[in-house]
């Protein structure tokens, strides 16, 4: 085999080798985190405001309005946590991710009074973080598949296959566990399944 060759063979191989190393989000091996029985794995494990039924996690306010945080008694880093989720009128939930928390949010803004699924929230919703074709793909009513991949200081939000959203901010860097919410002040009902997550 000449040089030629040899040096066109190792060029090919330097070239696919980052490529290798950055799989598509579909090839990635996630695992479950949520065993659709209980809520094994999450803190509390026991709670109101959360349920499990025919193998949906549903998060539903009380009464009195008071909202909850569900945990995962994992923390993590550098994650993809991928999820379906389903609501029907003006909800107010999202996934936390890092320390300190940053929020992906889902439905309607309880300070903007508008849908922000996708968009980052911060203590605010940063114009860099949003996600404008949102609103075209999502499915209110039906189950939606969310994707978001925490990688360094960059975060990345894929809703039902594509790519909505991204967010850089060296701030969140800590590791923290995965939460789901059901926003204070709202009356509300979100659905979660299929809940499964790998860290990178």
């Amino acid at each position: 085999m000449t040089i030629l060759r040899l040096c066109a063979i190792a060029l090919a191989v330097a070239i696919a080798a980052p490529a290798a190393l950055a799989a598509p989000p579909a090839e990635l091996p996630l695992e479950p985190i949520f065993n659709g029985r209980d809520l094994t794995g999450w803190t509390p494990e026991q709670s109101p405001f959360w349920r499990v039924e025919d193998g949906v996690l549903i998060g539903e306010n009380d009464a009195a309005l008071t909202g909850s945080m569900l945990h995962t008694t994992r923390a993590y880093n550098d994650v993809v946590v991928e999820t379906e989720f389903r609501f029907e009128g003006e909800i107010d939930s999202g996934i936390m991710l890092r320390k300190p928390e940053l929020q992906v949010q889902i439905g309607i803004s309880s300070s903007l009074k508008r849908d922000m699924t996708c968009c980052f929230y911060t203590g605010k919703y940063p114009e860099s973080g949003r996600a404008p074709r949102s609103a075209e793909l999502l499915k209110v009513g039906d189950w939606n598949r969310i994707r978001v991949e925490a990688r360094g200081d960059t975060f990345t939000v894929w809703l039902n296959g594509e790519e909505v959203s991204r967010y850089t901010d060296p701030k969140y860097a800590d590791p923290a566990p995965i939460g789901l919410q059901v926003h204070p002040n709202r009356k509300m009902k979100v659905e979660f399944r299929t809940i499964r997550a790998l860290s990178l």
